[in-house]
């Protein structure tokens, strides 16, 4: 098997039937069942495409619509996954520095101090704590200039996308400095008739008040949350009826670098060194690199993300490999989109397959199942996505997890509002690998769904436990025909 250091061929797939040869069960065993009766068992409704693929020969074994483009949902981040890794290098790291502008003379920065952000997803609010500790260990005690952020290495977008729920924190704003994955935690408790809330850029170790994200009680029953950019700062209102006796959620952030900047400020502050703010800067700093953090290294970032399915990661991973590729930052999410989707079409073999994100959000990605298998297989001899996806569990037949399964799936899993995915590894109880990829969509019910308001429209939770079950009956399918 050629590593993917070249175009994976894909002429053999074109030729792929719509619906694969049904196999022909060995003398004495029991038929299996064929995929179009689990489809047709589950369903679903909509389009379903997969594809499965022997690992170890590259050969196609079997397909249902392998030739259709379905939207990946987060099963994209595979893709990003394997953009990032070939582009950057798997040790890459990330590094956010704070920078003076001017000398510095006996302690006091005769300039600006910048918090410069370089793209890191994994900044968080005890990073900042660490860097402003550092400061003072450096000797740092005043700043004669304004205090100033930087988030332009990448370009700033306020949602990665728009047709999502307002309040939704796995859709925060982008930049090139961000903090905690760009959410806020809003808290709320009942003091008598009324309730003490809180904005706070928490973590392990720091509860950080913030004031770039306010939030406001009103009185009425919907909509849950609304908001408004204020220039500066986020403003949120919440219906105050449907806040119970307390609880804690997290929201999004618009102003992501401001965010930073505001809790690195208050962490000075308390090793007293009193920052007077400024306004953003307009350029890359240049001058003095006082302290630098440092990233964990793009492999672990690349498995929490495939863990955790975080879109912010993906978003950032992804214009950064696009801005190392092009030798510049790109213009915008959807131009470091495009520029991704020319490179999986020309290495990965991604016919057709169409991005306009990093992280499978927008419903408007496309990749064809058969593609996509083809690809993994390939991919799964360099050793560098594979290894990163997370173990997948399957059920037994009392519908709980089956710890002792014969199967062993690991692979990367997309959830939208009426669309399933999972593509992946499944390996055999005979040590047989195969690559595999399997979507789902019901169009019309996504499309009846008030997907700007609802983070789970009526039935889409019921529709998306039949499509994980599908993907489960098809693994335990492939594996009983394949690697019986």
């Amino acid at each position: 098997m050629a590593a993917l250091a070249g175009t994976i061929p894909g002429a053999a797939l074109a030729e792929a039937p719509a619906r694969s040869k049904r196999p022909v069960a060995r003398p004495g065993s029991s038929k299996p069942a064929t995929a179009e009766s689990l489809i047709e068992a589950a369903g679903l409704g909509g389009s379903v495409g997969f594809a499965v693929v022997d690992v170890a020969t590259g050969g196609f074994l079997e397909g249902y619509n392998p030739a259709t483009g379905l939207p990946p949902a987060s099963v994209a981040k595979s893709v990003t996954g394997l953009y990032a890794l070939r582009t950057l290098g798997p040790e890459y790291r990330f590094e956010t520095r704070l920078v003076a502008t001017g000398p510095v003379s006996e302690g006091v920065i005769k300039g600006d101090l910048v918090l410069a952000g370089g793209g890191d997803p994994l900044l968080d609010t005890d990073a900042l704590a660490q860097m402003a500790s550092d400061l003072k260990a450096a000797g740092v005690h005043r700043v004669d200039g304004k205090f100033r952020v930087w988030g332009g290495d990448l370009p700033y977008v306020e949602r990665i996308d728009d047709i999502q729920p307002v309040h939704a924190s796995y859709n925060p704003a982008v930049s090139g400095l961000n903090l905690n994955f760009n959410r806020v935690h809003f808290e709320w408790k009942r003091a008598g008739q009324n309730y003490e809330v809180s904005m706070d850029a928490r973590s392990g170790s720091h509860r950080p008040a913030v004031r770039v994200a306010r939030m406001g009680l009103v009185a009425r029953q919907s909509p849950l949350y609304t908001y408004r950019n204020e220039g500066d700062h986020d403003t949120w209102t919440v219906a105050q009826p449907a806040l119970g006796n307390g609880g804690a959620r997290w929201l999004p952030v618009r102003h992501p670098a401001r965010y930073a900047g505001e809790v690195f400020a208050s962490f000075a502050r308390s090793h007293g060194i009193i920052l007077e703010p400024g306004a953003a800067a307009e350029a890359a700093p240049e001058g003095r690199v006082l302290v630098t953090h440092q990233s964990e290294t793009l492999r672990e970032i690349v498995r929490d993300m495939m863990k955790y399915s975080t879109n912010l990661t993906a978003e950032l991973i992804g214009m950064t490999a696009t801005a190392k590729r092009n030798g510049l930052r790109p213009e915008s999410l959807r131009g470091s989109a495009a520029v991704m989707t020319s490179w999986a079409q020309e290495v990965l073999g991604l016919r057709d397959a169409r991005f306009v994100d990093h992280s499978g959000l927008g419903d408007e990605s496309m990749i064809e199942p058969g593609s996509l298998a083809r690809a993994l297989a390939a991919a799964e001899d360099e050793a560098l996505i594979a290894p990163l996806m997370k173990p997948i569990a399957l059920y037994g037949r009392d519908g709980r997890v089956d710890r002792n399964h014969k199967v062993k799936v690991f692979a990367k899993t997309g959830t939208l509002v009426f669309v399933s995915a999972l593509a992946g590894y499944a390996t055999a109880p005979n040590g047989k690998r195969l690559a595999f990829a399997i979507f789902t969509a019901n169009e019309d019910k996504r499309a009846a769904s008030d997907r700007a308001t609802q983070d789970s429209p009526p039935g889409a939770a019921v529709w998306n436990r039949k499509a994980k079950k599908l993907q489960q009956a098809l693994i335990e399918r492939w594996v009983g025909v394949y690697a019986g």
